[in-house]
């Protein structure tokens, strides 16, 4: 989940004139690399082989 002082940092590191678009997508980006973190630290990953494995069978 985003903070307000999340939220607060990313628009001050946007330009003075920026689309709805870009802010929301911005966002998005941050709050997976979050969940994404999370997981990683509660050991919700998978290995590297098994990722390969899941990867092969979409080209099946």
């Amino acid at each position: 989940m985003l903070t307000k002082a999340t939220l607060k940092q990313q628009i001050d590191s946007f330009p003075e004139q920026f689309s709805i678009e870009e802010i929301v997508e911005r966002l998005i980006s941050i709050e997976k690399i979050d969940n994404g973190n999370k997981q990683s630290e509660n050991g919700e990953m998978i290995s590297e082989s098994n990722l390969n494995k899941e990867i092969d069978k979409w080209f099946e």
